[in-house]
């Protein structure tokens, strides 16, 4: 059962590309296929894939502007799973997708001839509700919204939320919260624990029950430009992150059983 999962947060420091990056790893390592696609200006994930985003060929850039296509654009990464890197040329799509039309579709038509190859396919989103993040959310069946448990993060949260409730109003009937990810737990922290009962009072199931600890390895792992399954594979992010795929996978099982 495919699935096109963005994983979005507009707040920037939440975990969103290591989750991404760690995420693909693990699901790779559970033999699944995966395509990570680095919508992020940034270029965080493709570095922490060990791909040099200063020398790529083709990009998501050339990709959403029409020109490159899609198996131009993919790259094999050396950890089982594959790649649509980007880099700063992508900061110019937002500005040339403004004369499109159906602009926001542009991800969606890119990927309908490649998205059967894979399992699962991971958008890491910039930190901001813009247009790059608006093709994913159209182009995605669900949203990973990875948080940190402290003050302000319920009060972004909700913009979040209502864009999501938009765009699947509007342009993406299927479009849902696939889960909220509490990342850089500490469980420690009182502040942190109250956020995360607050989360779970008021999201119940779409919490994951993986958490994800602040690590110290989970940290490192991306100045090496390995996901930390491949870095560490002992250490306690590493473990989360393979938790995490293991709850994914069992939650498609049994929502595929339903349908069934």
């Amino acid at each position: 059962m495919k699935r096109i999962i963005a994983i979005a947060n507009q707040k920037g420091g939440v975990g969103k590309t290591t989750t991404c990056v760690n995420l693909a790893a693990a699901l790779a390592m559970s033999h699944k296929r995966v395509l990570v696609i680095d919508l992020d200006p940034q270029g965080n994930a493709t570095m922490g894939c060990g791909v040099d985003k200063y020398s790529l060929q083709h990009s998501a850039y050339e990709l959403l502007v029409g020109k490159a296509r899609v198996t131009d654009v993919i790259v094999s990464t050396e950890f089982g799973f594959d790649l649509i890197p980007s880099n700063a040329d992508l900061t110019a799509a937002e500005v040339e997708l403004m004369s499109k039309l159906a602009r926001e579709r542009c991800l969606l038509k890119a990927l309908q001839s490649v998205q059967d190859n894979y399992d699962y396919i991971l958008i890491d989103c910039p930190p901001s509700l813009n247009l790059l993040t608006l093709n994913a959310f159209v182009a995605a069946d669900g949203v990973i919204i990875p948080m940190q448990c402290e003050y302000y993060a319920l009060e972004g949260l909700s913009a979040l939320v209502e864009t999501i409730n938009d765009v699947r109003s509007s342009v993406n009937p299927s479009l849902k919260i696939e889960g909220l990810l509490r990342t850089m737990f500490d469980s420690r922290n009182n502040l942190g624990n109250d956020v995360s009962d607050q989360l779970l009072k008021h999201f119940g199931d779409q919490v994951y029950r993986t958490v994800i600890p602040r690590n110290v390895r989970l940290a490192e792992a991306p100045s090496h430009g390995r996901p930390v399954i491949h870095y560490d594979k002992t250490s306690r992010g590493a473990l989360a992150y393979l938790a995490l795929a293991g709850e994914m996978v069992r939650k498609e099982v049994c929502v595929s059983g339903v349908m069934g």
